[in-house]
C-alpha cells in the first residue's frame, strides 16, 4: 500500500501560483511513476503532470504545458506541481497518483490515490 497526501491548495488570484505536494509514505516511492490530476466542477478528471520514477522525463496536458512543472524528491518520498499564471479555468480539486506502469497518461493504470485537495483561481 502506499498512502498519498496532498497540501498546498487553496484559493488565488487569476495570474499567481500555488505550488502542490503529495507526500508518500509505505511502498518504497521511488519504485513509482507519479501523477498529477484534476476534476474540474461538473467535469470528467483529467490528466495534468506526470514524471518517471527517476525524474528522466516528465509529460504535461497540453493545457498546463508552459505554466505547470512537476517535480519530485525521492529523498523526500515527496512530488510537487508548482502552478504559475493559473487561470480560473485551473480550478479543480487536484489529486496524485502512483502507478507502477510507464503508461504516465492513462488514469485507470494509477494504482493508488490521495484524498484530492481544493484549487480555486478567481478571476
Amino acid at each position: 500500500q502506499v498512502q498519498l497526501v496532498e497540501s498546498g491548495g487553496g484559493l488565488v488570484q487569476a495570474g499567481g501560483s500555488l505550488r502542490l505536494s503529495c507526500a508518500a509514505s509505505g511502498r518504497t516511492f521511488s519504485n513509482y511513476g507519479m501523477g498529477w490530476f484534476r476534476q474540474p466542477p461538473g467535469k470528467e478528471r483529467e490528466f495534468v503532470a506526470a514524471i518517471t520514477r527517476t525524474s528522466g522525463s516528465t509529460h504535461y496536458a497540453d493545457s498546463v504545458k508552459g505554466r505547470f512543472t512537476i517535480s519530485r524528491d525521492n529523498a523526500k518520498n515527496t512530488v510537487y506541481l508548482q502552478m504559475n499564471s493559473l487561470k480560473p479555468e485551473d480550478t479543480a480539486v487536484y489529486y496524485c497518483a502512483a502507478t507502477t506502469s510507464v503508461l504516465l497518461r492513462l488514469e485507470r493504470l494509477y494504482d493508488y490515490w490521495g484524498q484530492g485537495i481544493q484549487v480555486t483561481v478567481s478571476s
